[in-house]
């Protein structure tokens, strides 16, 4: 379950400079697209599958208008009573809470990579790539600009990103180190937050004479989340729209024309594709392995079935290997080829159609083991039928060691996974809320960046600031020995080769993977 509530009230930063009279997002029509919603009508059909009732903060004069649109809605007459009917919203939600301005015009796909996402706070941003030198920026107050530069480009910047997440906020009041982007609007938080954001939105509501009529609500939860110690995850817009039609109605042809330059089933099978694979499935798999998933999913195909295809493919290879013919391992090598191609489709196919069960992923993690040993059976089995080797004995001793050093490494992996689950999250420094200089909780994150950066900690992290250089970055992609080179190494050794060279090269690298796991799990461990 999530509750959704929207914040009707606020018109932020750009809006409260303007000085034209608003429009309510009930009132702005978006005449082009199908049945002609409104902006708020849109947005809640958008949201009603989150939540067929959400909650929208309104002023009283407007509150009508909402509710003309079958929402509950919660009267407020400023800035602080938004707050406190925020927290009384969210206060006893048994699930997850999104927080989203009335006036959003955006992809659904975007709404569903916020909800989606891992992270337990996440928000939404507009960032400006700066170098570390350069000047800073001018105060606040001198950076909100004329509404006619555009209204995303045109946010003021007053909110510190780095490191994947939230540093610092700025308002009227607390001032920010270094702002390098804009702070969009959407919050997410898993159930684990919620208390902690009811808490801050009461204690700055106490606060609200200090902010300005300009400061946006969700500007200020996310400063106080961030102060409270809670990790606030960002996503940039990047290749999905949104925009805040702050009122007005005269922009919404140019938005719509706007919204229509972004390719938003191009960018939703693009997040479908795993961001971290390794060098030979991001290069010569998902390179044209979505393509396949969109067709599948169009015609109605589930990730099971893909799964199903792929364990077919590979029992098809594992019988051509073991023919122990040139021809059956030129086969094999191409069939097996092709059964990790669709093994990355099925979970395309789900992430695509957003089709997910516990069944498919139960499935799809066994049989890559099944189809894996599959092939190793037949490989000795075809070593064994070509006469090459004697009575294949040795070849079977060489397919036993290379399964069982990957048992290990799986074993390795899984259970270090766990480890990490059970392990409570690392605490991150705090701030008073009426403190109106952030560079304390700079000084604290930054003396623990020094803290970490001596022993084994300095070692670790000295080894992942080397990945910011690409060949680094694809050398330890490779190196473990991923299920994508393992098939490659499998498909090219055999057709080139022979099955014994096959498991010896299998051997080798396994052996290098499993002593460069095994040694960074233990530096991790005692870090």
């Amino acid at each position: 379950m999530t509750r959704v509530v929207l914040l009707g009230s606020s018109p932020g930063p750009i809006g409260s400079a303007s000085g034209a009279p608003p429009v309510l997002p009930t009132d702005i029509p978006l005449a082009s697209l199908p049945g002609a919603p409104t902006v708020f009508g849109r947005l809640l059909g958008q949201l009603a599958t989150l939540d067929s009732e959400p909650v929208t903060i309104a002023r009283p004069a407007d509150a009508d208008a909402y509710r003309r649109h079958a929402t509950r809605v919660v009267e407020s007459r400023d800035l602080a009573g938004d707050l406190r009917a925020l927290a009384d919203a969210v206060q006893d939600t048994p699930g997850n809470v999104l927080i989203m301005p009335a006036d959003a015009l955006l992809h659904d796909e975007l709404i569903y990579q916020l909800t989606k996402a891992k992270r337990a706070a996440i928000t939404l941003i507009l960032r400006e790539e700066r170098d570390e030198n350069a000047p800073e920026p001018p105060p606040i107050e001198e950076a909100v600009p004329e509404i006619g530069q555009g209204v995303l480009e045109g946010l003021p910047q007053r909110t510190r990103a780095g490191r994947g997440r939230v540093t610092s906020v700025g308002t009227a009041y607390h001032a920010v180190t270094r702002p390098n982007a804009a702070l969009l609007g959407p919050i997410h938080l898993q159930e684990r937050h919620v208390a902690t954001l009811a808490e801050v939105a009461r204690e700055l509501a106490d606060l609200a004479h200090l902010v300005g009529p300009e400061d946006d609500v969700t500007e200020l939860l996310v400063l106080g989340l961030v102060r409270r110690g809670v990790s606030v995850g960002v996503r940039g817009r990047r290749d999905l729209f949104y925009r805040r039609m702050y009122g007005q109605a005269d922009q919404t042809q140019a938005a719509l024309a706007d919204m229509a330059t972004f390719n938003e089933d191009r960018a939703r099978l693009d997040n479908a594709v795993k961001g971290a694979d390794g060098f030979f499935t991001t290069f010569f798999v998902s390179t044209y392995s979505r393509f396949i998933a969109r067709w599948a999913a169009r015609r109605g195909l589930t990730p099971n079935q893909v799964t199903l295809i792929s364990i077919a493919l590979g029992l098809l290879a594992a019988g051509a290997f073991a023919t122990g013919t040139r021809p059956g391992y030129v086969a094999g090598g191409v069939l097996i080829y092709f059964a990790f191609v669709f093994d990355c489709v099925d979970g395309q196919v789900a992430r695509y159609a957003r089709k997910f069960g516990v069944l498919g992923a139960w499935l799809d993690a066994t049989f890559d083991r099944f189809k894996e040993y599959a092939v190793f059976v037949g490989l000795a089995v075809g070593a064994t039928v070509s006469g090459q080797f004697g009575d294949g004995e040795g070849v079977w001793t060489l397919a036993l060691v290379a399964l069982a050093l990957q048992s290990v490494k799986h074993l390795l992996d899984f259970s270090f996974g766990a480890a990490n689950r059970r392990k409570p999250p690392v605490p991150l420094p705090t701030l008073d809320l009426r403190v109106p200089d952030d560079r304390p909780l700079r000084d604290a994150l930054e003396q623990r960046r020094e803290s970490r950066s001596t022993g084994v900690q300095g070692l670790l992290r000295l080894w992942t600031r080397a990945g910011r250089f690409r060949l680094v970055h694809w050398a330890r992609k490779m190196i473990v020995f991923p299920i994508g080179e393992r098939f490659a190494a499998i498909a090219l050794v055999t057709a080139f080769f022979d099955p014994r060279v096959t498991f010896l090269t299998l051997i080798v690298w396994g052996g290098v993977a499993a002593t460069y796991t095994l040694t960074g799990r233990l530096l991790r461990s005692l870090a």
